[in-house]
């Protein structure tokens, strides 16, 4: 086993890795950017190195610096973790031809998986069912429309290059597709560096299951069963599980050794995982579950495998990597109990899931029997606009999947953060959900049902009356009444919206302070009420600001023009994702103030709107 490891990532991974790298007794380094200097997976390691500023291309993603950092501290091998490089194979080669280790597959591995056409191509001749569509090298508008309409709606449209939901377009009528294949393909350039598409059938029904393969150095490929990662949001997983729910045993034998034979094809070695695609309009069988990609790394959600199986993947990775056989054989293997884990991030449901940036005042996870929490931040750190907004993972294990999802949920409804806002309500909605709570999700279920998810719940009446007193103390004769219990309302803000909260008895004066409310995975602040007291914007503004710092890659509208409710003003292009910005009512653009190509900060104002004349 090596003596030092460097992690290339950051956030709860690099975390997670520096625990796991401890235990086996190994020196861990980590690198950072500015934007991470105070971070936790840099206050963890034994020793960090600065590569850069904080965007990505000039830090994470920059191989030599790297490299470098890990010859001057003398790190004998790397671990990419997931995302940045992890899938890169000239980085994967460039480090061990500097002499380091590195911790994932070989590179040839990579190149043969890393491009969805030629990974399909790949496994149909190896025996592994392929879903139908075109993979070819013509990526003119037209012939792409063509295959299209010859595939039949609707389609997916998937950069050959993509993952984690970039680059990847669901298109369900012919005259939507050319606006979807010049998005899609913009987005794979700007992500990848790759605007090469494909075009997929779309499966009605799907669900979205993979599967965990391992591999090590002499010959031995092992799988650790499946995942079921169907509960998604924009292509993006929100909720994995594992097992999945309905596969019965054949299928599993099935699905599992089809993936064992896609691992050997190329060879692999270490942690990776086989996606398929399942037609969910009934039960699962062999016969209607088809290969969509290999990640050649470790996956988000692999703590679901680890609390099924009982094993370490990341320490599987490094004695693999050491030269170590696998740790156990297939017949060692086995599924106990059932595992949740929900992606805890740093946004804003109710609008629209905008990514919510600031200082973590407050940060509390819930707690559960068998519960885990898997983060890379801690109560002070900053949640910056530059990378992926994942607070935390938080995973529950029970003996089954009912209990599973109960525990996720206390623990999701225990967690309070402020005052960043999160989805945490909107999970705990999404595991209420009748569908999800029956084992019958399939990938178009928060498209169909999301937006009441996505609705804040309020305070309840007695966590508003408990802030509420707590704010306004009660005298002996406050609110006093002869034969009756004391009643009494007053007037507070409550996330700056007037309500009137009735105490149980308040003070004559009301102090100038504010108290947290927590509940349901959401927090709220109450403070007094005062006649002077600011209330923000004026309803019905049109002012339409920058949600966050970004580059504006769209301008829908010129000054002067009429607009109407809900249509499409710009496209802003920020934490790696397109957002589309839209007129709030009927009205005409009086003001405009962005230009395609331009950085704006946030709340930056953009365009006005005035609303039209009765």
């Amino acid at each position: 086993m090596f003596k030092s490891l460097l992690i290339a990532n950051r956030g709860e991974i690099a975390c997670w890795v520096v625990r796991t790298a401890r235990k086996l007794g190994i020196r861990t380094v980590a690198v950072y950017s500015d934007a991470d200097a105070q971070a936790l997976h840099v206050r963890e390691a034994d020793e960090a190195v600065r590569i850069g500023p904080a965007p990505t291309r000039e830090s994470y993603l920059v191989g030599e610096k790297i490299i470098a950092a890990a010859l001057a501290t003398g790190a004998e091998a790397v671990h990419p973790g997931y995302g940045f490089l992890s899938e890169n194979a000239a980085f994967a080669q460039a480090v061990m031809d500097a002499g380091i280790v590195w911790v994932g597959p070989n590179p040839s591995s990579i190149t043969a998986m890393g491009l969805k056409d030629a990974a399909k191509k790949l496994m149909a001749d190896a025996g592994v069912p392929v879903t139908p569509g075109y993979m070819g090298e013509e990526q003119s508008a037209g012939f792409l429309a063509g295959e299209a309409a010859t595939i039949g709606y609707p389609v997916l449209i998937k950069a050959v290059a993509g993952g984690g939901g970039k680059g990847m377009r669901l298109v369900e009528r012919e005259e939507d597709f050319a606006d979807a294949l010049a998005s899609c393909k913009r987005e794979a350039a700007a992500s990848f560096g790759n605007d090469h598409v494909l075009i997929e059938k779309y499966i009605a029904s799907p669900r979205h299951i993979e599967v965990q393969v391992f591999g090590d150095k002499h010959g031995n490929v092992v799988h650790l069963f499946e995942r079921d990662c169907s509960l998604q949001r924009r292509h993006q997983k929100v909720i994995e599980e594992a097992p999945a729910p309905g596969m019965d045993a054949a299928t599993r034998e099935a699905l599992c050794a089809a993936a064992v034979r896609a691992a050997k094809a190329v060879d692999y070695v270490g942690a990776g995982t086989i996606e398929f695609i399942a037609d969910g309009s009934g039960a699962l069988s062999a016969d209607k579950i088809w290969f969509m990609e290999m990640n050649t790394r470790l996956q988000v959600e692999h703590p679901v495998t680890e609390e099924i199986t009982g094993v370490d993947l990341v320490e599987w990775q490094l004695r693999v990597a050491a030269g170590e056989p696998i740790p156990l054989r297939q017949d060692q293997l086995s599924i106990n109990g059932w595992a949740m884990e929900a992606r805890l991030y740093a946004e804003d449901p109710a609008k629209g899931f905008l990514p919510s940036i600031g200082r973590l005042e407050l940060l509390q996870f819930g707690e559960a029997e068998g519960g885990r929490v898997d983060t890379g931040v801690y109560q002070g750190a900053e949640v910056s606009p530059f990378y992926d907004p994942m607070i935390a993972k938080v995973i529950a294990w029970g003996e089954d999947r009912e209990e599973a999802r109960e525990q996720l949920g206390e623990m999701l409804a225990g967690s309070a953060v402020w005052p960043v806002k999160t989805n945490a309500s909107f999970l705990v909605k999404a595991l209420q959900h009748p569908g999800f709570a029956a084992g019958t999700v399939d990938t178009g279920l928060i498209g169909r049902d999301g937006e009441a998810m996505a609705q804040p719940p309020a305070p309840s009446a007695e966590a508003l009356r408990a802030a509420a007193n707590a704010l306004m103390p009660m005298t002996d004769m406050a609110g006093f009444r002869l034969n009756a219990a004391r009643r009494r309302s007053a007037w507070f803000l409550l996330d700056g919206e007037k309500v009137e909260i009735e105490l149980d008895g308040a003070g004559d004066e009301a102090p100038s302070a504010s108290v947290l409310i927590t509940e349901q995975g959401q927090a709220w602040q109450l403070s007094a009420w005062r006649h002077d007291a600011a209330h923000g914007a004026v309803g019905g503004s049109g002012a339409i600001v920058a949600p966050m710092p970004g580059k504006v890659i769209a301008v829908e509208v010129a000054q002067g023009d009429a607009v109407t409710k809900g249509q499409k003003l710009l496209t802003l292009e920020a934490m790696k994702m397109e957002h589309t910005l839209t007129a709030p009512f009927n009205g005409v653009v009086a003001e405009l103030n962005a230009a395609a190509g331009a950085q704006v900060q946030v709340d930056a104002l953009l365009v006005r709107i005035e609303e039209e004349a009765e």
